[in-house]
């Protein structure tokens, strides 16, 4: 019974990072960025990096870190981590795309979400994308906010 909890936990996470993928691209698109690449249709679990874009002249590899809101307990999940070997990570795709490392996080919940963006640099070497700070104004440039989604979002919640 454990191991089925262990994999429907798995999927949950698995399908809330492809779904803030789609919600990434319709973001970036809707704020005039250009040539967007899934880099893991390219290879899978790309290092650092889920997306590529442009703007203005600009190319950014991007790394899009879905989550819910809340966490199990209610309280704000207030830190997206941006994995092991995040900086080394993304010096290798900044080299190989001629781009510049940048982040989005997406807060998911049962009704709304939001889209933060901003660049690794701001981050001054944390590991984890302050995203009650990205409310707040302090961290990155708001996206969307608090802006309805109209789906079933009981699959996505916290177990």
């Amino acid at each position: 019974m454990h191991n089925d909890k262990s994999k429907k936990e798995a999927l949950r996470k698995k399908s809330l990072g492809e779904l803030g993928e789609l919600f990434a691209i319709k973001a970036l698109v809707d704020n005039s960025f250009e040539k967007i690449v899934n880099l893991n249709d390219r290879k899978m679990n790309y290092p650092y990096a889920d997306l590529y874009a442009e703007k203005e002249n600009k190319k950014y590899v991007i790394s899009i870190k879905a989550r819910n809101k809340y966490q199990k307990n209610h309280l704000l999940n207030s830190h997206y981590n941006l994995g092991s070997n995040a900086y080394e990570k993304a010096e290798g795709a900044e080299k190989e795309y001629g781009a510049k490392a940048y982040w989005m996080a997406i807060q998911f919940d049962s009704l709304t979400y939001s889209i933060y963006f901003g660049s690794l640099v701001e981050l001054n070497q944390r590991n984890a994308i302050p995203v009650r700070e990205c409310a707040e104004g302090k961290v990155g440039v708001c996206l969307v906010k608090d802006k309805r989604h109209y789906f079933d979002f009981s699959f996505f919640g916290n177990m």
